[in-house]
């Protein structure tokens, strides 16, 4: 309680409504475009390699230092948030709070729910793009004018003995063979895989920035709602940054998903704009209701959104992108250098925004 009390009182001291709101003004500007730099880097650099030779293995290596990224935001950064605003001494006081970690539950609740969306999607997909010949495709027949046209060069050489009848039935099967790598009897088994590997990715890409998306409205709200000048000036620069390699993991992400255009710009765009519209939205709530980020309310709305992006992100990390990559990538195993530069990057990435977690 004598923690509370001093908190409570260095919270005052800094407490300039003023100073604040022109804090959060320049913020607004700054984190828009250092989102809209992190983001883009990583599908600038993408498209610069698109066609080149190593253009796979360098998306692989930005998508390995974004799951670095990824899977730090949630761990270092997001779910430690989510644990401080429900054991604040204002929440932790009341019931149920005090009774239950609820922190850790809603973190469950989100990875499972990452996991049942996961499951079905995929399973949708893999359904609607299955061809019911796979597995029994008939011979296409050939035409009369195709039959007649493969008889004709060797007819005359068969009257005189020189081709057997083994040698006729291979001469036959040419057209057909020529129609199979045309591609008349339909996409090929590697074609259809590796249509289901993209669509994955793009699943994975959506899925992630939805959790992304959750954790940058929480900080831009809980700024919004601040009036503590001591807090918000230092949060500035430190969310600058924590936009640039959050941006550069979800770009990543994005750019090995392979999205046209028009799709690729909605998704930067809708990173890029989510956390200033989350310090206005804060702004607004403030003004309406009069409640602070340091009210036991928004307290626990932070708490418990917190947990459950930490949980969609901790599943997204893990599972469909370091898991997917190490162990079910065949080209980690291309060169010997390959999972050792792709596993640098991946600590490169956590250990970055990690020591972010130092300022923010």
């Amino acid at each position: 309680m004598a923690r509370c009390v001093e908190d409570t009182a260095r919270a005052l001291a800094c407490r300039d409504g003023k100073a604040a709101a022109h804090l959060k003004l320049i913020s607004i500007w700054v984190i828009f475009f250092t989102s809209v730099v992190g983001i883009s880097s990583p599908v600038m650099l993408a498209r610069y390699f698109q066609g080149k030779p190593l253009y796979d293995k360098a998306v692989l290596v930005i998508k390995c230092f974004a799951a670095g990224v990824i899977m730090s935001t949630s761990l270092v950064h997001v779910l430690p948030d989510a644990f401080d605003a429900l054991s604040d001494c204002r929440v932790a006081s009341r019931h149920p709070w005090k009774d239950f970690p609820f922190s850790g539950l809603v973190t469950m609740v989100g990875a499972l729910l990452a996991l049942l969306v996961d499951i079905t999607a995929s399973s949708h997909v893999e359904h609607s793009h299955q061809n019911p010949r796979d597995h029994y495709a008939p011979v296409p027949a050939l035409t009369q004018e195709e039959l007649m046209e493969t008889k004709k060069p060797y007819e005359s050489r068969s009257e005189a003995g020189e081709l057997g009848p083994s040698h006729e039935l291979m001469e036959t099967k040419k057209p057909c063979e020529s129609r199979c790598e045309a591609g008349e009897l339909g996409p090929s088994h590697e074609q259809r895989v590796e249509e289901l590997v993209r669509l994955k990715q793009r699943l994975v890409s959506q899925v992630l920035e939805i959790g992304i998306i959750f954790h940058s409205v929480i900080i831009g709200v809980t700024m919004g709602m601040s009036q503590n000048q001591c807090t918000i000036r230092p949060l500035v620069a430190a969310l600058a940054f924590h936009q640039i390699f959050e941006g550069m993991g979800l770009g990543g992400c994005i750019a090995q998903a392979g999205f046209g255009f028009g799709t690729t710009a909605y998704m930067c765009f809708m990173f890029s704009v989510t956390t200033p519209v989350g310090i206005v939205m804060g702004m607004i709530l403030f003004s309406a209701t009069g409640y602070d980020d340091s009210n036991p309310k928004a307290l626990i709305m932070e708490g418990l959104l917190g947990s459950f992006s930490s949980g969609i992100l901790i599943y997204m990390a893990l599972v469909d992108l370091i898991a997917v990559d190490f162990f079910h990538n065949k080209m980690m195993n291309s060169s010997p250098w390959m999972k050792k530069t792709s596993y640098i990057a991946l600590t490169l990435g956590s250990t970055a925004m990690s020591i972010l977690a130092i300022w923010a």
